[in-house]
């Protein structure tokens, strides 16, 4: 049989590490120069950190991991035969794959609290899994770049995210409309309408509003036991047009009597009053749909979409007045942002953005004559190596068009022949793999010829 993958997951050749490297190298720069500090948590988590933080709908494409041993041992025959999967793996799993690397991090900082200096800047760069239906830009293990501050009520902390996502896609080249909301807004939305006890049900279906349209989010809304006459009190919120400030104003009229959805927008307007002041690069744009289906956001929120290419949100985030508490630590604010690396991916390899130095191969390669020849080269590329050249000798000494395809095949712009004649003149003949041309360099001179 023939080896393969699960569906939803890569394989990454060294030339896609490359890019994917630059890409991880590029966010945690950024990261670190705004004063972030880089963690790790376990691939896999107790499932009751993971369960419940989420949503219904995100509890469902949790990766659950059955017991070691004989996971069927607790189980008795009508348990077994009743077949109700939720049951089954309630009590035959203990444990899962992190969905996303908030809660994970909630928990970590619960855990160390008594180590950490408040407010606690982190990053983290690493894989999260879904039990998702794979499609195009949508995978089912991919890697997720967080940068999150807890320990801080302060709005300056959601203009400084923004500034980081302008900093990354500036960097980067990608064009991006960076889009903002606040969960209050959603939350006096729902209030208005009549229908605040549907706040998950609502916010749900219109932040799918790009994918399925307005009649489907209608849709959507009214299956979920919304009201016609709040459906049609929401249309023309969801409809509203103009500017940033034109937006926040005509929303400030419509949730007047609502002290959350007030709330909301002045937070709003603060932070939009400071990114006015910056030389920022990407669109901002006040956007009244998103909602961002996850439970645990209590204010801003924000979505990032590539303007040059069809793919989903390339980054999100949003501000949670208290996740830790349901580790049992109360009234601490977070807020964060998440970059969706193997879409970033897609995108760069789309539009070929990434510069040519990002994808850095060996430098130069030595062909092999043999064991004499060796005796010349070997110290010659330890000097190279330890003044920062990339170089490499053939190990067999095959015929030279052999060790030539390799050179070619990786791509390695330089190859250095040294046979009796250089030898004796102490110097090497360095080729040039992309134009032919050949050149006798003095052996001291070989590193500063190559750099």
């Amino acid at each position: 049989m023939k080896p393969s993958i699960p569906k939803g997951t890569r394989d990454f050749s060294p030339s896609e590490m490359a890019k994917r490297n630059y890409i991880f190298l590029t966010i945690s720069e950024v990261f670190r120069l705004y004063g972030y500090q880089q963690i790790e948590t376990p691939a896999m988590e107790n499932l009751s950190t993971l369960m419940g933080k989420y949503g219904e709908e995100g509890d469902k494409l949790l990766f659950k991991i059955l017991n070691s041993g004989d996971c069927l041992a607790g189980f008795s025959d009508d348990e077994l035969l009743e077949k109700n999967s939720a049951r089954f793996a309630a009590k035959a799993c203990e444990k899962g794959l992190r969905y996303d690397l908030t809660v994970p991090f909630a928990r970590f900082v619960v855990q160390h609290r008594n180590e950490l200096a408040f407010p606690f800047k982190r990053y983290q760069i690493q894989p999260v899994w879904r039990a998702d239906r794979p499609q195009k830009g949508r995978y089912r293990e991919f890697y997720q770049c967080d940068a999150d501050v807890i320990g801080s009520d302060s709005l300056l902390n959601e203009v400084e995210l923004v500034q980081i996502i302008d900093e990354v896609f500036r960097r980067l080249g990608i064009r991006v409309c960076i889009k903002i909301n606040n969960r209050k807004i959603l939350s006096g939305i729902a209030e208005i309408v009549g229908e605040a006890d549907r706040i998950v049900d609502i916010t749900v279906a219109i932040d799918k509003l790009d994918k399925i349209g307005i009649e489907n989010v209608n849709a959507e809304l009214i299956a979920a036991g919304v009201s016609e006459e709040a459906v049609t009190r929401l249309q023309p919120i969801i409809a509203l047009k103009g500017s940033n400030r034109e937006k926040l104003a005509s929303l400030r009229q419509t949730l007047q009597s609502s002290e959350t959805g007030l709330k909301g927008i002045e937070e709003t307007e603060y932070i939009l009053s400071f990114l006015d002041r910056l030389p920022l690069v990407a669109d901002i744009e006040t956007d009244i749909t998103l909602a961002r289906g996850l439970n645990y956001y209590t204010g801003a929120i924000f979505e990032v979409k590539a303007l040059d290419v069809e793919i989903g949100s390339i980054t999100g985030g949003g501000r949670y007045d208290n996740l830790t508490g349901v580790f049992g630590m109360d009234g601490i604010s977070g807020v964060g942002i998440s970059f969706g690396a193997d879409r970033i991916f897609d995108v760069l390899n789309q539009l070929d953005l990434y510069p040519a130095d990002s994808l850095k191969t060996t430098k130069l390669l030595f062909v092999n004559f043999g064991d004499r020849e060796m005796n010349f080269i070997m110290p010659l590329i330890a000097k190279l190596r330890s003044s920062g050249v990339s170089a490499e000798i053939y190990p067999e000494s095959s015929k030279m068009k052999k060790q030539f395809a390799y050179a070619d095949t990786k791509q390695i712009p330089f190859v250095a022949i040294a046979g009796e004649t250089e030898i004796a003149a102490n110097s090497v003949t360095i080729k040039n793999m992309r134009t032919g041309e050949q050149q006798t360099v003095p052996a001291d001179n070989l590193a500063a010829f190559v750099h």
